[in-house]
């Protein structure tokens, strides 16, 4: 008998409509624009399967399910999946702190994954925080937590600040 075949289409839009949007806007208002529908998520969040769920000055909040098509060669979500997550929560946690004209990029993710995932552990939060923003470098953490408040991994990142 023939394994079943998996399959999973994922779609996205321009994600320049966004970018050029983000120029004229304070990271939170743009963040929260992408929240309630006006301009569009990041493809990886798509190709991932994550999704913001909230902002506010200094936070992001992300959310994923994991899946069996996170899964790396031994039967466990991929490290990758988690480092995305708190690459993205941190990211826009600094982002929310940005005045029009600024954009940001990562320069280091410290990430560290303190239990196994599997398609069976349900939905996880990823909370990004801001710890310090200055004039061209910011610093973030975040946690990675199940519905029930369990700790599957944290994280902290350095950020490059500068004009777009």
């Amino acid at each position: 008998m023939a394994e079943e075949k998996r399959t999973r289409t994922i779609t996205w839009e321009d994600p320049q409509q966004g970018a050029q949007a983000a120029k004229s806007m304070s990271g939170l208002a743009y963040l929260q624009s992408i929240i309630d529908g006006q301009n569009p998520t990041a493809p990886i969040g798509q190709a991932l399967g994550f999704e913001p769920v909230s902002v506010e000055d200094g936070k992001a909040v992300f959310a994923v399910v994991p899946a069996e098509y996170h899964y790396n060669p031994i039967g466990l979500v991929h490290g990758g999946l988690v480092c995305t997550l708190c690459d993205s929560a941190m990211g826009c946690a600094v982002h929310t702190k940005l005045k029009e004209g600024l954009s940001y990029t990562t320069l280091e993710i410290k990430v560290n994954m303190v239990r196994p995932i599997t398609a069976k552990t349900g939905r996880l939060t990823c909370t990004g925080t801001v710890i310090h923003v200055g004039r061209s470098v910011a610093t973030a953490e975040a946690r990675v937590e199940d519905e029930q408040g369990r700790l599957y991994a944290h994280a902290t990142t350095t950020c490059m600040i500068f004009n777009s």
